[in-house]
């Protein structure tokens, strides 16, 4: 299937083949309020096409960062396990970078100041950038200088030039969520020095593909990446990778290690191996990515089999957690409060709205423990080790929990 007047957004071809169509949904992060709930919600395409040109998987910008990030649901600090993740970055790229007091370190998409907060406490100099004004806010109560601001390249030669170049700059998170990926590497590139480093960190499509991770599929992603297509992403804004690791965060990601072209040198033995794999699994022709359809599919299937037989039964399901990931699976699925009566999270923002598409409830985690269901279901399921941890009390009354994903799991 070719989407003849739709462009990639890396190379500009318009040879498109469908990937994986997920339906219309709302924006995952627009959380309604009980008022708001009362009302129609805007749908938008949630279908991924894939390039035969560069094969960059990817999601037209039916919504612009702008409806997004500008007021954002997320707050990274909910998650002690990011946190902690994120502290022992900073120590590796201390040593990796060679940083020191002197040093200038970015943080693109910087959040809530849940990473640089670590960079402080080592006395190196640092400044984040991040859209959002009430997660940036929460940044400076924390004492990380924090830019209101996209990164584009205008933006970044502003940092540079008001703050000098910096020794690292790095993204977490961040590069699946900008349409104008070719503009975000020039900015990246404006603001590294020209013997920095640039750490980007983002889900890998090979492990989504064979764990079935669909549910981080939603519109503010507007791409996913394999290492070939970061790899090309990055050398559009004039960076080469140079080394990669793979993480379990998110369900399985990577970091890419790039620099500027003129100081890169050749890849590691990592890069070489990671693209192997990726080869191996089909992924670097367009007509590889060809059958991830008919797995979600199955996904589904699953999950609504044992939700309507747990009603039957007279079973009752509340959930845990209202990620965006979560709300692409609800929508999906097509999970209602009759399945699903409601769910917690952590977030206080969250307490008392509801989901957008399936408005499901959201109440504090405590919620749980009142109420004692026989069932709760896991969204956030690639916090699987914390949660379970946390949730351990349901077994005082015979409660199990449910993962979805990579298959249905009850235990």
């Amino acid at each position: 299937m070719t989407g003849q007047a739709i462009a990639c957004r890396l190379c500009g071809s318009t040879d498109l083949r469908s990937f994986l169509d997920l339906g219309a949904t709302p924006p995952c992060e627009l959380f309604l309020t009980a008022e708001t709930a009362e009302q129609r919600e805007d749908t938008f395409p949630l279908h991924v096409r894939v390039c035969g040109s560069c094969l960059l998987a990817q999601l037209p910008p039916l919504i612009t960062p702008e409806d997004t990030f500008e007021e954002y649901a997320y707050f990274s600090s909910f998650s002690s396990s990011w946190v902690e993740h994120a502290r022992r970055f900073v120590g590796d790229a201390v040593e990796r970078a060679g940083l020191t007091p002197e040093s200038f370190v970015v943080e693109v998409a910087s959040n809530d100041g849940y990473l640089l907060q670590h960079v402080v406490e080592r006395g190196i100099r640092c400044l984040g950038v991040e859209p959002s004004v009430n997660v940036g806010e929460a940044a400076r109560e924390k004492g990380v200088p924090t830019l209101t601001a996209f990164l584009t390249p205008e933006t970044g030669a502003a940092v540079r030039a008001e703050h000098g170049p910096a020794q690292l700059v790095c993204g977490n998170n961040v590069f699946a969520h900008i349409p104008d990926v070719v503009g975000f590497a020039q900015g990246l590139r404006a603001m590294v020095a020209d013997d920095g480093w640039v750490s980007i960190e983002v889900q890998h499509l090979l492990t989504l593909v064979e764990r079935n991770q669909f549910d981080t599929i939603y519109h503010e992603h507007f791409q996913y990446y394999t290492l070939l297509t970061g790899q090309r992403a990055l050398a559009a804004g004039g960076l080469t990778l140079v080394d990669v690791e793979l993480l379990d965060t998110h369900g399985g990601s990577i970091r890419m290690w790039a620099r500027p072209d003129a100081v890169a040198g050749e890849p590691s033995e990592t890069v070489r191996e990671v693209l192997a794999a990726e080869e191996k699994a089909g992924l670097h022709t367009a007509e590889g990515h060809d059958g991830f359809a008919e797995s979600v599919s199955t996904i589904r299937d699953d999950l609504m089999s044992f939700l309507i037989d747990a009603r039957r039964r007279g079973k009752s399901v509340v959930g845990y957690g209202a990620p965006g990931k979560g709300n692409t699976l609800l929508n999906y699925c097509g999970i209602r409060p009759d399945l699903l009566s409601y769910t917690v999270d952590r977030n206080p923002y969250k307490h008392g709205r509801f989901t957008p598409g399936t408005r499901i409830p959201i109440h504090a985690p405590e919620r749980i423990a009142e109420d004692r269901p026989d069932y709760v279901l896991v969204l956030p399921w690639n916090l699987r080790a914390e949660l379970t941890e946390q949730l351990s009390y349901v077994r005082e009354w015979g409660g199990q929990l449910v993962f979805p994903i990579p298959s249905l799991e009850v235990v």
